[in-house]
């Protein structure tokens, strides 16, 4: 089999010829400072891995309502941007820092209640890159599958929201205002719609990612999810299914107490099987057979290795004893793709090598 045909056999449920091995996503400092700066595609191959390609170029279009400028300043290798987004009806701003290694959210876009009025009437849908999509897809070929993102900084609604007001202030609001909670999430749950029915048909995409951490049970209660998530992420999930594509839903956190609403979502895969020394809450083999037993049966899973203490940090024989493990726990019969849970910054090369042949030595 191609990697491209291992991958979507697992997808679907079945055994391929061997276990697909492969990890969630190359982060350009990582390739940068220990790849000599080569291309996503060409890691995996370097690595021997199967590629999973993450494609997300899109733009906002130019629009009267919705003008943005930014100011940038820098402080050695950190950098924060002050963007001002001018409307008709008033201003918003936000605030990102940055480092080689990520960005993170610094001053929320919303910050009071009608500010969520403004992103629903004049925020722009963004245009998603067609071409640069099939140049990717025909450079990576047999070599793995094509995946891409919703419009947003987090793929589900809440996750999103999250990003823009703040977790700690969206779950306050929860008890303080659940009506206003469930009317900003609808204004995002419409404009990923939109996103989706503008953008999305006729594209070669294998799996569109979806979820995002803040939605974990290690950040929320599971009745929080299903209230203010699983609405949600259904009616997403839908519209991708209405254009034939398969949905992997991300839970980079604990997600052993709302596996129902991970099974009731609609979605197709479940990533990200994070143990609990990278934030997960699988403290035990018993807690993964959960997961599994609870979900294999109806979805294909993704995930699994610990990409801090195992990848980066780990010995050659720790990385083959826990893939060892992982393909007993969720790979025996199928329906598994062993990846990192996450992403790494500092794996040494030769350890993901490593990785990548040991994966391979399980065959079905």
């Amino acid at each position: 089999m191609t990697s491209r045909e291992r991958m979507l056999t697992a997808l679907a449920g079945g055994k391929p010829d061997r276990l697909p091995v492969t990890i969630h996503q190359w982060q350009p400092y990582h390739l940068n400072r220990f790849m000599n700066g080569v291309s996503d595609i060409e890691a995996f191959e370097i690595c021997g891995l199967d590629a999973s390609i993450n494609y997300y170029e899109a733009e906002y279009p130019d629009s009267p309502g919705w003008r943005v400028s930014a100011r940038q300043e820098r402080n050695g290798d950190e950098w924060v941007t002050h963007y001002t987004i001018e409307t008709p009806e008033g201003t918003l701003t936000t605030s990102e820092g940055s480092n080689p290694m990520t960005t993170w959210v610094t001053d929320h876009l919303i910050k009071n209640d009608d500010d969520i009025y403004l992103l629903g009437k004049y925020r722009p849908i963004p245009v998603l890159d067609r071409a640069g999509i099939f140049k990717v897809y025909d450079r990576l070929g047999d070599g793995g599958i094509l995946r891409t993102f919703i419009m947003g900084k987090q793929g589900g609604c809440w996750q999103d929201a999250c990003e823009l007001y703040g977790v700690e202030n969206l779950i306050m609001a929860v008890y303080d205002k659940p009506d206003w909670v469930k009317e900003f999430l609808n204004i995002l749950l419409k404009q990923k719609l939109d996103y989706i029915e503008q953008n999305l048909k006729g594209l070669p995409f294998d799996l569109i990612e979806t979820g995002g951490g803040a939605a974990s049970n290690t950040v929320i209660s599971p009745a929080i999810h299903r209230e203010f998530c699983l609405p949600f992420d259904r009616q997403m999930h839908d519209a991708l299914h209405s254009l034939g594509y398969k949905v992997v839903y991300h839970t980079c956190g604990g997600m052993t107490k709302i596996l129902d609403s991970i099974l009731a979502n609609g979605c197709d895969a479940s990533e990200t099987l994070s143990p609990a020394g990278v934030g997960g809450d699988i403290f035990a083999d018993s807690d993964a057979r959960l997961i599994y037993n609870t979900l294999h049966p109806h979805l294909a899973l993704i995930g699994g290795m610990d990409q801090y203490n195992i990848l980066e940090k780990g010995t050659p024989r720790q990385i083959e004893q826990e893939v060892e493990r992982l393909f007993d726990l969720f790979g025996r019969d199928g329906g598994y793709i062993m990846s990192a849970s996450d992403h790494f910054f500092e794996a040494p090369v030769e350890n993901l090598k490593v990785f990548a042949k040991a994966a391979r030595k399980y065959v079905y």
